[in-house]
């Protein structure tokens, strides 16, 4: 695990990058899904290759985790390692962070029936557990900072815009 004075100094790399060329923090993510068999979903990113699939019983064969697990795992990791670096930044001594989360949802939304279902999440929460000699009122200051600056907390919690692009037959349509 790296310690607290390799993720400050990471950081505040980054900081003193990004102050002199705020350009350079302008950055796009890509990632890829492909559907390869059944419901099972190759995903790559980069050098990273990760896999979804849906349980037996909607007609997936289970063989790697579903969207939503992974969905909720980048919420929770997100949060998690946004607590350990601000925790370096401050200086606050962090022994331990577990971060789970849990989503409610009415399956009939993905599957079109029920005209008051959504496909998505109704309500998502989280529990963030810290393990810490430091004070309540500093753990408090760093997770308001954690929270207000993750990413995936604020992917899940503002509504931004999509915007689509189709191919039909190698062709954009």
């Amino acid at each position: 695990m790296l310690n607290s004075d390799t993720i400050r100094a990471a950081a505040e790399r980054s900081i003193q990058i990004l102050t002199l060329k705020p350009g350079r923090g302008l950055l796009t993510g890509r990632t890829k899904a492909r559907l390869v068999d059944g419901l099972r979903c190759e995903i790559q990113d980069g050098a990273w290759r990760l896999a979804a699939d849906m349980p037996a019983k909607v007609g997936g064969e289970e063989t790697a985790p579903t969207p939503g697990v992974l969905g909720r795992g980048a919420l929770a990791s997100c949060l998690a390692i946004g607590i350990a670096t601000w925790g370096a930044r401050l200086g606050v001594a962090i022994d331990a962070v577990e971060v789970e989360v849990e989503a409610d949802f009415d399956a009939r939304g993905e599957l079109g029936i029920g005209e008051d279902a959504v496909a998505g999440y109704t309500v998502v929460r989280y529990l963030i557990s810290i393990d810490s000699p430091a004070p309540a009122g500093q753990l408090a200051e760093l997770l308001e900072l954690a929270e207000r600056h993750s990413p995936y907390l604020d992917v899940f919690g503002r509504a931004m815009p999509l915007r689509r692009t189709v191919c039909f037959n190698g062709r954009e349509v």
